[in-house]
């Protein structure tokens, strides 16, 4: 016998890759599934049976089509109504997927609520009742029947469809051919196929389980494995199905080298450093993954080719990657408006591979009512290893700030190892030095009379960092815990020493669905020299949107008798948010803040300005965007009553 498959049915069995051997059956079957009668012979020229009254009118074909037509006198060829439609039978059986599927592809579904004629709804219907037989047989029901009935309800037609699944088809045998080749991978690539003798026969299964194997054979060091499609022989008259599938491991390998052609972007020693795996190591498709992602991640390429190939020593693979060049120079600009920092314009251009490899160049300028600066940058991205970052700079600038003003010269380098949204760390570090020297006005503390002052110093910053949340821009859970140290000289009439001393520690519960509770302290300390004697710019300040909201930038602490702010030698600070979902991609997020600065050398947990306030977030794809309104709860004098925060992440 032959077996017709629908346009819809020969569109699933390619999307699940399957090839069927259907055993034949006594009864052949119409495209909706059903029995079809001996109908014995036919006269062409009896007359047809009268149409079914479904309550809505057929067209009379009896009006010649170049007639004018009266839609009043001829009722019939404007007999549209709209329609209700439901599927019966097939409650015990449906999964999710299923119903899913019927609703994306259904006729019915497509135009409810639109006006039908008699006709429109009978094809519909049988278009219907063939794709709900269709999505039944790929789950294993390979007797499904399903037949539509039109009838009048409440003065529209209902259009039903009657299934009769019928009982679910099991494997007979399952046959992984050649697996056994890839000898101790073979049981654990067996149980990554998943599917076994007695499953139900449903082709999302062996679907899911041959792209799993592909997978996870390439995981197991097979560079070269081939997985055939997958062979189904269905036995009717015992409702089982035989499944085979042939596997050509191809042989284990271990890594080799890493090829690449000539290319303006960087060579296979400069890849070898961006790879996760090293010559010697098992093979690993995961890690040709990762490696893709990282290349593009850099910016340098607009895409990547990367093909496991014979390796020249037996026994490995080598990877060759070809690399396209993206543009490499970027000009960016920014406006912006903040409170206590004023009006500022940002531009840079860079040139993210004028040094080869990975070799940036960038100029940046800032203009703005209480800031203006101009630097030079060097950024060498993954040197010598995955992630690290070597880094020089050049900066003068001139900042005024109500606590103090600053025209600085500094030059710096800093060796880091870094995290980002693509490939967030456990562990990260920075050692770095610096010289500046900075002309910076303050006033006299006692008198309140302006002064100027010139520091030359020298610090070693460092810093270690350990992040156990879930995500970098939106952490539902975990904790993470930074220090910073700085030893820094000072000169500014004699030379002298201290220690700049910061630890920050936050962490994030899960409280139901949809709230999460999330708190923060930040603690620091100046240890080696009075307040008086460092530079006002490397004292400790608080308030601001990343510090203690509702207060002004910089704005918490003692203040000198013009009222502005001094800074201090110590920090506490502390916050708590509850991160509520509302409604679609919005929250609101109600927090509290609190933190001072002091004198004395150790930070204290007393004398706290409190603010409050509420936050709205939009979750885009790239991260929560960040609208915080807060005010003070106990102000000092001259501080405003609401300051309105804008920034891309969570507060912390």
């Amino acid at each position: 016998m032959s077996l017709s498959v629908g346009r819809r049915g020969a569109l699933l069995c390619a999307a699940a890759g399957l090839f069927v051997v259907v055993a034949p059956c006594a009864d052949a079957q119409d495209s909706a599934g059903t029995v079809a009668p001996d109908v014995g012979t036919l006269d062409p020229n009896s007359p047809l049976a009268p149409l079914p009254d479904i309550g809505v009118d057929w067209p009379d074909l009896s009006v010649a089509p170049d007639e004018p037509v009266d839609p009043s006198a001829t009722p019939e060829l404007t007999g549209e109504t709209r329609y209700s439609f439901a599927v019966d039978g097939i409650d015990a059986v449906a999964t999710p997927l299923l119903r899913q599927r019927f609703d994306a592809l259904s006729t019915l579904k497509t135009h409810d609520g639109d006006p039908a004629n008699a006709a429109q709804l009978d094809r519909r219907a049988r278009e219907d009742a063939l794709l709900l037989t269709e999505l039944l047989r790929a789950e294993g029901y390979y007797d499904a029947r399903v037949t539509s009935r039109i009838e009048p309800k409440g003065g529209r037609p209902l259009v039903t469809l009657d299934a009769e699944p019928g009982v679910q088809y099991k494997f007979g045998g399952v046959t992984l051919k050649g697996l056994a080749a890839a000898g101790d991978k073979s049981d654990g690539l067996r149980t990554a196929f998943g599917v076994k003798a007695d499953d139900a026969v449903n082709s999302d299964a062996i679907a899911a389980g041959e792209a799993n194997l592909r997978t996870q054979i390439g995981q197991k060091g097979f560079p070269f494995a081939t997985v055939g499609e997958p062979e189904i022989v269905v036995d009717r008259s015992a409702r089982t199905a035989t499944l085979e599938i042939a596997v050509d491991p191809g042989g284990k390998r271990l890594f080799g080298r890493i090829t690449s052609p000539p290319n303006k972007v960087f060579d296979a020693d400069h890849i070898e450093d961006i790879a996760r795996f090293t010559p010697g190591q098992p093979f690993d498709q995961s890690a040709l993954v990762d490696l893709r992602r990282a290349l593009i991640q850099t910016g340098l390429v607009s895409s990547v080719d990367i093909k496991p190939v014979e390796g020249k020593d037996p026994g490995t693979v080598d990877i060759a990657v070809a690399l396209e060049p993206a543009p490499p120079r970027t000009i960016a600009a920014e406006l912006g408006y903040g409170t206590g920092e004023g009006a500022r314009a940002e531009v840079s251009w860079t040139h993210r591979n004028l040094f080869p490899p990975e070799g940036a160049l960038t100029l940046r300028g800032v203009l703005g009512t209480k800031e203006q600066l101009a630097s030079v940058i060097f950024r060498r991205n993954n040197y010598q290893a995955r992630d690290r970052v070597l880094t020089f700079q050049a900066v003068a600038s001139n900042l005024n700030r109500d606590a103090y003003q600053a025209k600085t010269f500094a030059l710096s380098g800093t060796l880091e190892r870094q995290t980002n949204i693509f490939f967030q760390k456990t562990w990260t570090w920075s050692l770095g030095g610096e010289l500046a020297a900075s002309d910076e006005r303050d006033v006299i503390l006692s008198t309140g009379a302006p002064r100027r002052r010139t520091f030359f110093i020298g610090a070693l910053p460092t810093s270690l960092s350990y992040d156990g949340s879930d995500d970098l821009l939106n952490p539902t859970h975990g904790f993470r815990l930074s220090g910073r140290l700085s030893p820094e000289l000072s000169l500014q009439g004699r030379v002298f020493g201290y220690a700049r001393v910061q630890v920050d520690a936050s962490a994030y519960q899960p409280i139901s669905d949809g709230v999460i509770m999330a708190g923060r302290v930040r603690l620091g300390t100046i240890v080696g020299a009075p307040r008086d004697a460092i530079a006002p710019s490397r004292r400790f300040y608080a308030g601001g949107g990343a510090s203690v909201r509702g207060y002004g930038y910089q704005d918490i602490g003692p203040r000198d008798p013009n009222n502005d702010p001094i800074g201090g030698r110590s920090l506490t600070e502390f916050s708590l948010e509850a991160r509520v979902k509302a409604f679609g991609n919005f929250g609101v997020v109600p927090f509290i803040d609190g933190g001072n600065i002091y004198t004395s050398p150790l930070p204290k947990f007393a004398e706290f300005r409190f603010g409050a306030g509420l936050g709205v977030r939009y979750y885009s794809n790239f991260g929560p965007i960040r609208i915080d309104v807060g005010t003070p709860l106990n102000p000092q004098p001259g501080d405003a009553r609401i300051a309105v925060y804008v920034s891309l992440g969570q507060a912390f």
